[in-house]
């Protein structure tokens, strides 16, 4: 199986190149989902010289296969349910209930841990670019929708260089516009098309943010 991008660095000068052909010099935010999405959007928000910040939402994974999302949870108490996946589950509904308590906590120690005392940038009003490293079965990306819009903002864009072609299906759904360099079939995982995708670290995140804020 042939590779698409070197790392994180070069998916994301290659979305940002992309997003510059398409916005055409309008302002956004560019927010990404920790951890490597952080990495992806920091190129994108140096290309299109836009402010920059984390958006942390996590995923409430299935007691028995972790990557398998039963929903996700955002800033604010947002959360997102997979209702069909749930449903058939015996106790689906108390292993979310669980999963909402546990990965809540993980979201504020994150935002606490990634800022470093500063706020987080305003979304009110604003276009926002939501980016992540990739997709697979966009619970993550639907809640950081949800969350965005619940903050304010008055459109949103999530922008990612692969994900599966029926995930960006829904996603379109729910947000304004959605950015997908590729879609491969079949798509396996995420990390599959990458050469290098070490795990991203909570300080390389802060040193990541600290040079994306406005003046």
């Amino acid at each position: 199986m042939e590779r698409i991008y070197t790392d994180r660095a070069d998916a994301g000068r290659r979305l940002g190149a992309a997003l510059l052909r398409k916005l055409r010099g309008s302002p956004v935010l560019v927010l990404g989902l920790p951890r490597g999405g952080v990495a992806v959007a920091a190129e994108v928000a140096r290309l299109l010289s836009a402010p920059h910040d984390a958006l942390v939402v996590r995923k409430v994974g299935a007691p028995f296969q972790p990557e398998l999302a039963l929903g996700a949870v955002g800033p604010g108490g947002i959360q997102i349910r997979n209702e069909p996946l749930l449903a058939s589950l015996s106790d689906g509904a108390a292993y979310f209930e669980l999963g909402v308590t546990r990965e809540r906590l993980e979201v504020e120690r994150r935002e606490r841990t990634y800022r470093e005392g500063r706020a987080p940038l305003d979304l009110a009003g604003r276009d926002v670019v939501l980016v992540d490293d990739g997709i697979a079965t966009g619970a993550t990306a639907r809640c950081a929708v949800a969350a965005s819009r619940a903050l304010g903002a008055k459109s949103v864009t999530v922008a990612v260089p692969v994900a599966p072609g029926e995930v960006l299906a829904e996603l379109a759904a729910v947000a304004d516009d959605v950015v997908c360099l590729e879609a491969p079939r079949p798509f396996r995982a995420v990390g599959a098309w990458y050469e290098h995708f070490e795990p991203v670290e909570d300080d390389e995140v802060r040193e990541l943010l600290r040079g994306g804020r406005p003046a």
